[in-house]
């Protein structure tokens, strides 16, 4: 709605009452050391708006950008150096998750804090995998998501109650089963079809392979990109990898 796609602090600082920019760090005339800066990364303006307002209100911590789609978010990063990241997984284009990986990967101090609708345990599993290290429902109350923040921010890891005691119970169930168990929510055929696709075989191989039209596959993989919460092949390669699919 005629939004940019990424507002960082230093664009709307002298509108948002001390917002810093990438380069001063801090609110007004400088943070304190402190006073850990913060990146919100979700699509949707109004809940941004919200969260922004009620991250700022404690002196803990400075929203210092905020951006609406994975490629901004990757950019902000780098300009702005955040201590902390509030990730939502369900971005256009490059996924939360994926966005995720590279930004750790690039800057491995940052810590991300996810904070989803998504109570989907592939998500979970592949958020922590990510490296996160904190899972939040969206409608989390503002004291557990400061208190998720301080926490993650102090070293610490965070979900909550509903995700940990899943996470707990994942654990226990697929501690000891095999890799192409991982992806609990798919069927068999859709992890069959994705465990060919992590092993680099296109559309039309897959076809060949399991008897069926090509179209067929695509239904599939479209169910699998649904449940996977992914935008594009590519991403649930990445995610069928990183969880021991396509090895054979």
């Amino acid at each position: 709605m005629g939004e940019q796609p990424a507002r960082s602090a230093d664009q709307s600082g002298d509108q948002d009452g001390g917002r810093s920019s990438g380069q001063d760090g801090g609110r007004g005339g400088g943070a304190r050391p402190s006073v850990r800066r913060v990146l919100l990364v979700d699509d949707h303006p109004l809940f941004r708006e919200g969260l922004a307002a009620a991250v700022d209100l404690d002196d803990g911590f400075t929203v210092v950008a905020e951006a609406a789609t994975g490629e901004d978010a990757l950019v902000e990063a780098a300009r702005t150096a955040p201590d902390l990241v509030v990730m939502d997984l369900g971005l256009p284009g490059l996924s939360g998750l994926e966005t995720t990986r590279r930004l750790l990967t690039a800057r491995p101090e940052t810590r991300v804090v996810v904070m989803t609708m998504s109570e989907d345990d592939d998500n979970l599993l592949a958020a922590m995998r990510a490296g996160a290290r904190g899972y939040l429902l969206k409608g989390a109350l503002r004291e557990e998501i400061l208190h998720a923040l301080h926490t993650v921010g102090r070293g610490g890891a965070v979900f909550s109650p509903r995700m940990a005691e899943r996470l707990g119970s994942l654990f226990a169930a697929v501690g000891g089963s095999p890799a192409k168990e991982a992806f609990p929510t798919l069927t068999a055929r859709e992890r069959e079809i994705l465990d060919l696709l992590a092993a680099g075989l296109s559309y039309r191989q897959i076809a060949q392979r399991l008897f069926v039209v090509d179209k067929t596959v695509r239904n599939h993989v479209g169910a699998i990109f649904a449940k996977l919460q992914v935008h594009d092949r590519a991403s649930a390669i990445v995610r069928a990898r990183d969880a021991g699919l396509g090895s054979g």
